[in-house]
């Protein structure tokens, strides 16, 4: 497991992105996950991104994060080698997943999100890439 990305729940992802590329000359990466309900830019920053997330739909997740609490950081992500696996050993020590299975990520890679509630209250997501691209193009 390696720390993979921080996410940021944002309203105008243009606008958040002319903030965070004022601070620095950033690698930028765009997506669309529509199973997620999401747009994404990805800023890459060395070995680690800042995710910035758009809600590309009112009831997406995203969304109802927005509404509730305004924008700022959303969750803290983990790159796993294997995603079932690592939900079996982390569910057998008592963490609870927002999916029984996997869900299709960004750039075709595989998450699960980590319940609040076994965190602290901070939304952990696991992630691991596609299999047939070591960087999940």
């Amino acid at each position: 497991m390696k720390f993979d990305h921080v996410a940021v729940a944002v309203k105008n992802i243009d606008q958040a992105l002319a903030v965070y590329t004022a601070l620095g000359d950033f690698d930028v990466r765009r997506t669309e996950v529509p199973g997620q309900k999401v747009r994404i830019a990805l800023l890459k920053v060395g070995d680690v991104n800042i995710e910035l997330l758009e809600p590309s739909s009112e009831d997406s997740n995203v969304a109802k994060f927005l509404r509730d609490r305004g924008e700022g950081l959303h969750h803290i992500a983990f790159a796993v080698e294997d995603i079932e696996q690592s939900m079996k050993d982390l569910g057998a020590k008592g963490f609870h997943f927002l999916y029984e299975k996997p869900a299709d990520g960004k750039f075709g890679s595989r998450v699960n999100f980590i319940h609040p509630k076994d965190t602290g209250r901070v939304l952990v997501e696991i992630t691991q890439e596609r299999q047939d691209s070591p960087t999940g193009d």
